[in-house]
């Protein structure tokens, strides 16, 4: 009997426990920085004066960027400040698509046109 009380002591520990303020948290965090980095990438892309494919490519390199930096600022070890690897990679990440594209738009206007 004491070695089956061990086992289920073993597969206790293995299972991840999060702290549901700290996880929501955390996920705040990306939401708040991919948001952030998409209206900056899109003014940016509107003043530099990118057309079509190519200003949502330079979206989609800024988002692999914020992605790599978010990834390094939890130390690669996203187990522990997220429940899972998609969180940090791809949360957040077609909701500022949105907010790149009105930024882009109204920078491009802006500059290029009026």
């Amino acid at each position: 009997m004491g070695s089956s009380e061990k086992r289920s002591k073993d597969i206790m520990s293995d299972i991840p426990t999060f702290s549901a303020e700290n996880l929501q948290n955390n996920l705040k965090v990306i939401q708040n920085s991919r948001t952030f980095l998409s209206i900056i990438a899109g003014v940016l892309a509107g003043i530099i004066g990118f057309n079509g494919l190519i200003g949502f490519v330079f979206y989609f390199v800024v988002m692999l960027i914020t992605s790599v930096g978010l990834m390094a600022k939890a130390g690669f070890s996203a187990d522990l400040y997220f429940d899972s690897w998609n969180r940090v990679l791809f949360d957040g990440f077609l909701g500022g698509l949105m907010s790149f594209v009105l930024f882009w738009t109204f920078a491009y206007d802006l500059v290029h046109i009026f």
